[in-house]
């Protein structure tokens, strides 16, 4: 594994941590209570190995599928966000908003879109800066 791998996968890891924390926990957190999503003892040990497992992945696949031309970053950062942001979007959010005990839905729908919209687009920049000019062959 290089260098750009390592820092991809730690910018994935730690942004979304921090950002989920401020998000989740703080800055919306009242609004999450309305909804009545979350269980009183949530286990934090699932959704941080989620982000690792994700994280190895992401970080893994980049370079394989999206151009790391050192002109090229923003744009393949930004089509890395689009891609795996709505793949993640569609796999997270739209069936709890079906299926779980959502007290509004289009309030779930609107915060965690906006959320992961965020998380996709600031860690695939990263993701991308840290693979410019890198040579995957």
């Amino acid at each position: 594994m290089t260098q750009s791998f390592w820092l991809a996968f730690a910018a994935y890891v730690l942004v979304s941590y921090a950002l989920t924390y401020v998000w989740h926990n703080t800055t919306f957190a009242p609004r999450y209570e309305e909804l009545g999503l979350y269980r009183d003892d949530v286990v934090y040990p699932l959704g941080e190995g989620s982000w690792l497992i994700q994280g190895l992945l992401f970080a893994w696949i980049y370079p394989h599928v999206f151009s790391t031309a050192d002109d090229q970053w923003v744009f393949s950062g930004l089509k890395f966000a689009f891609a795996f942001g709505l793949l993640a979007w569609s796999f997270l959010i739209l069936p709890t908003a079906g299926k779980g005990k959502v007290n509004s839905v289009s309030n779930y729908l609107m915060l965690e879109t906006a959320f992961t919209v965020l998380q996709f687009v600031i860690t695939g920049l990263l993701i991308a800066f840290f693979y410019r000019g890198f040579n995957p062959a």
